[in-house]
């Protein structure tokens, strides 16, 4: 998806997972990402829920409503994303007991590769340390 904005392919992947959220309680999106293009994504969810000693039907998640929801507020907290291109999206979600309201959080884990930079410190001067033995 080289050349295709983040948004678009963050869409992209709630589109393919809707099948699997809708009427998922708990769980996470996740969304591998290098140089701002998804690699790779899936979800984590717990595909039982026991409320008061009962097993709950798998009917008991996520609505398609609601999952449509969800899909733009994965969109919309892109927005606060900040000057990196490698990393983690995690989209934790759940649903309450009553089925009317749901929760989700975002978390952003960006992650750098030191063999990439190029600067290292050659000397003590101005408060550098000489990394080179």
């Amino acid at each position: 998806m080289t050349g295709i904005s983040l948004a678009r392919q963050v869409d992209f992947v709630f589109r393919q997972l809707e099948h699997e959220l809708t009427g998922a309680s708990a769980g996470t999106v996740l969304i591998i990402v290098r140089n701002d293009t998804i690699g790779k994504f899936g979800i984590k969810h717990h595909p039982i829920h026991i409320q008061d000693n009962e097993v709950q039907t798998a009917g008991a998640g996520l609505t398609k409503e609601q999952v449509d929801r969800f899909r733009v507020l994965a969109i919309d907290a892109l927005k606060m994303k900040r000057n990196w291109t490698h990393g983690e999206i995690l989209y934790d979600f759940s649903v309450r007991s009553n089925r009317k309201g749901w929760s989700a959080s975002v978390l952003y884990e960006s992650n750098y590769n030191m063999s990439t930079w190029n600067v290292v410190p050659q000397s003590k001067r101005n408060g550098l340390i000489d990394y080179s033995s």
